[in-house]
């Protein structure tokens, strides 16, 4: 249904977020023990063949390298990763047998996600002593700050995040952050804590806390000390929490009251559509699905030698459900195998010996029936993941195959339609495209809510919101909000932590009903750049992974739909990749190979830089609905704040087109005062919670759109300087300063900077500037062009003008 301008949604308002965005710059060790074959953990959920005893679960890894051990076996993991002392807490969808594997193999796994989970050890004495013991020859290391920032979450309490880099990298280090508690004030009297090491792939990042710490008082300044002798004291800065207009009570919101399948999501975005044809319109996009629809099968004996299943040719809707397979043991002796068909019911008249008893095997069954050409006309026989089939079959009852899925005819078991909606006064290509899109994994139910609820306030504010009317007269705005609607069919009815597509792309020895949970293809792992198909990491080539790449790139068609749409419409600038859950907000790169953690190539300095500029305009605006703040460490490229995510679309997108992509983790843990933790929410929370993620995040992903809008926009020239920042009796060492993000070309020699001349890079991952350093006088010639490219000066780089800026920056000795 769609949703109308009734009294109980017009009593939802929001704040509209209208104001400009203010751009600015903002190991453990590895495992003792050789990783085991991949094959010891078999992901298929097969204890049964149901949902039952299927659960997320915790499980603690020690370092990076646990990850990627369980990703090469397959598990099901969540997009969720936590630093906790010890490692990282993961989540992982698991049946009672995986978990008992995952025991055996020594992975500690510590209760469900429902659960809450105490932390059992203190591992701070036990760093502070193995420190104490190599402090002595150690020299004191240099502390280089990247972060330190406080923020407010729900129910008005605030929150540190802090992260340093020590030059010293050895797991020896160990880390001590004191703060104020505001102005004037002692320098440790809102606290102290040690921090947390963080290692990606063997190797230092930098050091953190687990999670962010409570505070009773706002401090100013925070002092971050080494057991090596380092120290150094930062100021400490809000995170988020731009200032806002006050609401304006005629701006309506809040139009999705319940999880909806995806037929039901589809119908309401055409329903919009057809009420408000001058802004809006639907785009059938070109790959329709495999479709809601498996082959009805039937599974004969235990899971033992003699076991085989059957597998209909036709679809189970289309006559497969129909089918029925008996095993009859005859009333002689020296009986032979043999097969009878009568329209779709299939006899097997079992052979037996000179005693009478049943002499046939599973594999003569099998042979029996596919050898039978009525039979094979119908079905298909496989022996138990194939296994010799020498076991002998016993006799059973007239079985009818069934393609087990339990969704109402409201749900067709066609190849589905995908469609987009487009939203904008102008749909001819001329403004700057914005590509939203949403439920790429089924299992995550808020997301298409968040799509829909975002069409909902444009197009129902259109004529009431003067912003709104700006958004959609000036920009381009494609909202795709089920990406992977059979898998989201199958997990709203038959299995609800299905994360992949619904496509059976595993042969006959993982094809039997008992792994019909495991099958289908991880479409955030079937995009083709950084591939695990190119040697990337986080995916996998095993048909009943969690993260099933597929049989190759782009083999999928909702994957195809997501290309063809950034490619038709060439005008897309921005896009969103909304996900569940954690509350994350991340961008490129999205991949590494784990050997040297070689990620793909890094934006560059400006555009790193834009990133993070927009994401406080845009985590602002998640925060705006009700104060839930996303972590400052859960925002940046995904594998620094995640885990490395093979052939993932954002990577897609901006690698090959260009498109400025993010990505969200709608669902961020949730402060619980009572136990002072921050609390998980899973997948599919109550609708209660769920509906306050899909609000939150569509404010957000309206956020994305003011910043897409205020690119459009965006004449001004940026302007930039040379910064001094060190000088020695033989050098000097200088950066560059820009008053908004963009990248900084050039020369050292007194030649004329173009677009090749040496660019500014970055320090390092989540550092400032590089700083460059000089053994001689020089006179540095730059000019700097921000993201929209508007170039500083007006000055044209292929052009003969010489209206770059100039310095002399000089090396002298000091008096």
């Amino acid at each position: 249904m769609r949703s109308s301008l009734d009294g109980r949604r017009l009593g939802r308002i929001a704040v509209v977020l209208t104001l400009p965005i203010a751009l600015s710059f903002g190991s453990f060790p590895v495992l003792a023990e050789p990783s085991p074959p991949v094959s010891e953990v078999v992901p298929d959920h097969q204890s049964s063949t149901e949902q039952n005893g299927v659960a997320l679960l915790r499980v603690i890894v020690p370092d990076e390298a646990g990850i990627d051990r369980l990703n090469s076996m397959g598990v099901d993991l969540a997009e969720y990763k936590k630093p906790v002392d010890g490692g990282f807490e993961m989540h992982a969808v698991l049946s009672p047998e995986e978990a008992q594997n995952l025991r055996d193999l020594g992975f500690n796994i510590v209760g469900k996600i429902s659960d809450q989970t105490e932390f059992t050890e203190n591992l701070i004495q036990r760093r502070s002593a193995v420190a104490a013991e190599a402090q002595a020859a150690a020299e004191v290391d240099t502390l280089t700050p990247l972060r330190a920032e406080w923020f407010t979450s729900l129910d008005d309490q605030n929150f540190l995040s802090v992260e340093v880099k020590s030059s010293a990298i050895d797991a020896a280090t160990v880390l001590t952050v004191a703060w104020d508690s505001g102005k004037g004030t002692a320098p440790d009297s809102g606290g102290t804590a040690t921090m947390s090491r963080f290692t990606d792939a063997g190797q230092y990042m930098y050091h953190r806390f687990s999670s962010p710490l409570a505070l009773t008082a706002v401090p100013t300044t925070a002092t971050i000390t080494s057991n090596r002798g380092g120290s150094v004291t930062v100021p400490v800065t809000k995170w988020l929490g731009e200032k806002r207009k006050p609401p304006k009570k005629h701006y309506v919101v809040d139009f999705v009251d319940r999880y909806m399948d995806p037929t039901e999501i589809t119908d309401r975005i055409s329903g919009l559509a057809q009420e408000f044809p001058k802004i809006s319109q639907i785009i059938d996009l070109p790959h329709k699905t495999n479709g809601y629809r498996r082959a009805a099968q039937a599974q004969f004996g235990t899971v033992a030698a003699s076991t085989f299943y059957v597998t209909s040719k036709a679809y189970g809707h289309e006559g497969g459900n129909d089918i029925s397979v008996a095993l009859v043991k005859p009333d002689a002796a020296s009986a032979a195998l043999s097969v009878s068909v009568s329209g779709k019911n299939v006899v097997v008249n079992l052979g037996t010996n000179e005693s009478s008893a049943i002499n046939s095997t599973a594999k003569a069954v099998v042979d029996a029936l596919n050898g039978n050409a009525a039979a094979s006309a119908l079905l298909t026989a496989a022996t138990y993941r194939g296994n010799a089939g020498s076991g002998l079959v016993a006799a059973a009852v007239a079985t009818k195959l069934t393609d087990n899925l339990k969704a109402p005819a409201t749900v067709s078991r066609e190849p589905f339609q995908t469609k987009a909606l487009r939203i904008g006064k102008q749909r001819d290509g001329s403004k700057v495209g914005v590509f939203l899109y949403c439920q790429e994994h089924a299992r995550e139910w808020v997301t298409p809510l968040t799509c829909v609820e975002t069409a909902e306030r444009l197009l129902r504010n259109y004529a009431r919101d003067g912003e709104t009317k700006k958004l959609v007269d000036n920009l381009d705005i494609f909202i795709m909000p089920t990406v992977n609607p059979d898998g989201g069919h199958y997990s709203v009815y038959d299995y609800n932590m299905q994360r992949k597509t619904m496509t059976n792309h595993c042969p006959v020895n993982a094809a039997d009903p008992a792994n019909r949970n495991a099958w289908g293809v991880d479409l955030n792992r079937n995009f083709s750049v950084g591939s695990v198909f190119d040697g990337y990491s986080g995916a996998s080539t095993s048909c009943t992974s969690g993260t099933y790449a597929g049989p190759a790139e782009l083999s999928e068609p909702e994957a195809r739909n997501e290309v063809w749409i950034t490619e038709q419409y060439p005008n897309i600038k921005f896009a969103m990749n909304t996900h569940s859950y954690g509350g994350y907000f991340m961008w490129a790169p999205g991949s590494y190979k784990s050997a040297g953690r070689e990620t793909l190539p890094r934006p560059d300095f400006g555009t790193e830089n834009f990133f993070w500029s927009a994401s406080n305009h845009i985590l602002s605006s998640v925060q705006s609905w009700r104060g839930n703040g996303i972590w400052p460490g859960r925002t940046g490229p995904i594998p620094d704040v995640l885990y490395s995510a093979a052939g993932n679309s954002a990577d897609e997108h901006w690698y090959n087109r260009g498109i400025i992509g993010w990505s969200f983790e709608v669902g961020a843990d949730v402060y619980n005062p009572q136990t002072k933790r921050f609390e998980a929410v899973g997948f599919q929370p109550p609708f209660a919670e769920g509906h306050e993620e899909a609000m939150e995040f569509s404010s957000g992903q309206i956020g994305i759109l003011e910043v897409a809008r205020q690119y459009a926009d965006d004449k001004k020239k940026p302007a930039s300087q040379v910064k001094v920042t060190d000088r020695s009796e033989t050098s000097a060492t200088f950066t560059f300063e820009v008053d908004e993000p963009a990248n900084v070309y050039y020369t050292l020699d007194g030649s004329r900077p173009t677009l090749n001349s040496t660019k500014l890079l970055a320090a390092g991952m989540r550092e400032g500037s590089q700083q460059i350093t000089l053994d001689k006088t020089s006179d540095i010639h730059w000019f700097a062009v921000d993201i929209a490219g508007n170039v500083e000066g007006n000055y044209k780089p292929d052009g003969n003008g010489n209206n770059y800026r100039k310095a002399k920056v000089e090396v002298r000795k000091l008096p």
